[in-house]
């Protein structure tokens, strides 16, 4: 099995790349969703971060409140750094764990989309790492748009990101998603077709 590792920042079109490739037939793992995986009680991540952060994290249901959980965490970056250096970890075995079940049933090519790929360490579960890319504004613009964030509260949270520049820097491939939705797809395709080539010669 191959693994393509798809990230970018906000607005740049990462999940749009990640609908085209499901559509070609690749298997997308999703971060975000894998992330929620990790606060399900019984996982270990569950008693690391009630341990970490107390029990007060706890809703009435039963599960970590992520409300409270992201009260103390936002505002404090020691403690966002505690947060990430339990879940980080964690996500990244649950991803190796549905990498491997997915290796077993036979799946070609499987895509991990990720805002925070690099930053988590989880490149090196990939066996090649594709950024999406816009400029900045572009990005800014498209968020703001589909969001109820300002245009400056989305610049604030671009430019608290890895810089598009040091995402590209360590890409094996680059998708330009600057233009519309048809010239993103075209790019997408571009990279899709070269390394079904590539797979193809070894």
């Amino acid at each position: 099995m191959y693994v393509i590792g798809l990230t970018g920042g906000i607005g740049t079109g990462k999940s749009t790349v990640a609908a085209f490739l499901e559509k070609q037939g690749a298997t997308i793992l999703n971060a975000d969703q894998i992330g929620h995986e990790v606060y399900v009680p019984g996982r270990p991540a569950f008693h690391e971060l009630v341990e970490a952060f107390g029990r007060e994290i706890i809703g009435e249901d039963g599960n970590i409140d992520r409300k409270k959980l992201g009260g103390i965490v936002f505002s404090d970056p020691k403690q966002m750094t505690r947060l990430n250096s339990v879940v980080h970890p964690r996500m990244k075995g649950i991803m190796r764990e549905k990498l491997q079940d997915l290796a077993r049933s036979g799946t070609a090519i499987a895509v991990i989309e990720a805002a925070i790929l690099f930053e988590a360490r989880w490149d090196d579960l990939a066996d090649e790492v594709w950024v999406t890319s816009a400029p900045p504004e572009i990005a800014a613009q498209r968020v703001a748009e589909r969001s109820a964030l300002s245009l400056e509260q989305v610049k604030k949270r671009i430019k608290s990101q890895m810089s598009d520049e040091k995402r590209v820097s360590r890409a094996n491939a680059v998708i330009d998603t600057s233009g519309d939705m048809e010239s993103t797809i075209t790019n997408a395709r571009e990279k899709w077709d070269d390394l079904q080539r590539r797979l193809a010669s070894t």
